[in-house]
């Protein structure tokens, strides 16, 4: 069953939104554009929520269903103390609302470590999952750019807006990137153990396993999209993902770590040239 919202800000009057009561938790999910197009199934990355797509969901929504979902501790879903953070955990939960939601076949998209979701998606429901396009989700750790400064637990309940937009800086190509309102309180609605929570589940991921270790024995057709001036992963780290056979880089130019929201019409151009481009589900 699920259970609507109201949607001031919605993009398009085809906008749903609804929450999914899960065993572990619910969960929030919103559908723009058309039921019967082909599905993109989108995936926020550590800290953020759906409304980290909502400038590229119109470019994709006229010719898209385009699903978004809140991963557990994140945005309007769920955040238990005790909930299992853990990216196969994050994955099942996908799984679980694209069956909800009667998708069959969907494009998992994930930026940042949304994309470890994406994979660990297409490992656990490889009929269902199409195709992949990660944007700026580092390969491996040693592709990691280590941040200047941390939080700490006793900040957390006393953080100010400009220490969050400072520790949040990184994620894009200039430090005086106007960091939206939305991504301060997406990051202050989190509990510190499920920000922490998140961030050792990415690491522990790719750290039992590079990525491109284990999206090329899946042989799903693999789209990377990574800012050139990314601060958070080496740029030049995008190339591992050639290990994949068949994979597709492209690097942006003047973008840093979040093209979603630096250049949201190329990475449009991008992403539907990448999807216009596949085989209908069931047909090689």
């Amino acid at each position: 069953m699920t259970v609507p919202h109201d949607e001031p800000h919605a993009a398009s009057a085809a906008a749903e939104s609804a929450t999914l009561p899960l065993t572990d938790g619910d969960i929030y999910v919103r559908q723009d554009g058309p039921h019967d197009a082909p599905t993109l199934l989108l995936i926020h990355g550590s800290a953020a929520s759906t409304r980290s797509f909502d400038v590229l969901v119109p470019l994709l929504s006229a010719s898209h269903h385009v699903v978004r979902i809140d991963l557990l501790g994140h945005g309007r879903s769920a955040k238990p103390d005790d909930g299992d953070y853990g990216i196969p955990a994050q994955a099942r939960r996908a799984a679980a609302a694209m069956d909800r939601l009667g998708l069959e076949h969907a494009v998992a998209v994930g930026h940042s470590s949304g994309g470890y979701t994406a994979a660990a998606l297409a490992e656990q429901r490889p009929g269902q999952v199409t195709a992949l396009v990660l944007i700026d989700t580092g390969p491996s750790l040693n592709a990691f750019i280590a941040p200047e400064g941390a939080m700490e637990p006793g900040q957390w309940p006393h953080l100010t807006d400009e220490q969050i937009r400072m520790a949040a800086s990184s994620g894009f190509s200039r430090a005086d990137y106007q960091i939206p309102q939305q991504f301060v309180d997406d990051v202050r609605a989190m509990t510190y153990h499920s920000f922490t929570a998140t961030i050792q589940a990415s690491r522990a991921y790719i750290r039992q396993q590079t990525l491109p270790e284990r999206l090329a024995p899946l042989a799903k057709p693999l789209l990377v999209i990574f800012g050139e001036d990314d601060r958070r992963w080496r740029s030049s780290s995008a190339a591992d993902y050639h290990a994949v056979p068949g994979a597709q880089v492209e690097m942006l130019a003047g973008v840093g770590h979040s093209p979603i929201l630096e250049d949201p019409q190329r990475t449009a151009e991008l992403l539907l040239a990448f999807a216009g481009r596949l085989p209908a589900p069931g047909r090689s």
